[in-house]
């Protein structure tokens, strides 16, 4: 039965329709006869479902940046803690020796709530970049793969996922920028704000906008090659 069943995969396998770069009829090797595929069952084509999303269209849009808004929003909020201490040990190593330590010195100086410090910014900032990273990441694979053509778009397939990446998220960052500036500031500096809400009017009152994004450059270095890998 094992190797009848590994026989059976292998013979699926080379039917796939991803074995060729255009999209080609699927090819169906029939044991109970012309008429039907399997033994008494009638097997039809599924009808299209009416609230399915069109790929390209609006809508398929809006899912993908849900989708980033969820992914990136939610997991880089669950972890503030951890990315508190480490901003704290790059701007005072010699306070925040280690990763333990970090959390250690931040709950006897600021108690259990001092490890969330910064969790506002990071969950909008987060959201924003990731709602930009995923749908332009759909949105730059097609507009490239139409300037380059069909045939050119899977040949080079590689090469346009990591273009349309990288332009992602460098709108992504952008998005971001302002957000982080704020987070940074509240996690390392002292006598800052504790709240996004007095945090961020304090910043454009001292620095304009220009101190929302004195770090983009930096995060533009840090995020597109790593969103490229990714």
């Amino acid at each position: 039965p094992y190797f009848s069943a590994m026989n059976s995969l292998w013979e699926a396998s080379k039917r796939t329709p991803f074995s060729t770069p255009f999209v080609s009829k699927a090819q169906c090797e029939s044991k109970a006869g012309n008429d039907q595929l399997v033994a008494n069952r009638s097997i039809a084509a599924a009808s299209a479902d009416a609230g399915q999303v069109e790929f390209g269209s609006g809508k398929y849009y809006a899912y993908c940046g849900l989708g980033g808004l969820v992914s990136c929003g939610l997991t880089h909020t669950m972890i503030v803690p951890l990315d508190l201490v480490k901003c704290r040990m790059q701007t005072n190593a010699a306070k925040y020796k280690g990763i333990v330590s970090g959390f250690r010195v931040t709950v006897a100086e600021e108690g259990i709530r001092g490890l969330g410090k910064g969790w506002a910014p990071t969950a909008l900032g987060y959201s924003a970049q990731g709602i930009c990273k995923f749908g332009f990441y759909e949105l730059f694979k097609i507009v490239y793969g139409d300037l380059i053509g069909e045939e050119n778009a899977y040949l080079y397939r590689t090469g346009l996922y990591l273009a349309a990446s990288a332009s992602a998220e460098f709108f992504a960052d952008i998005a971001l920028s302002p957000m982080e500036a704020v987070k940074v500031r509240i996690q390392t500096m002292p006598g800052f704000p504790s709240t996004l809400r007095k945090g961020a009017p304090l910043i454009f009152k001292e620095e304009g906008i220009n101190g929302f994004y004195k770090s983009l450059v930096p995060l533009w270095m840090r995020q597109i090659p790593y969103t490229m890998m990714k």
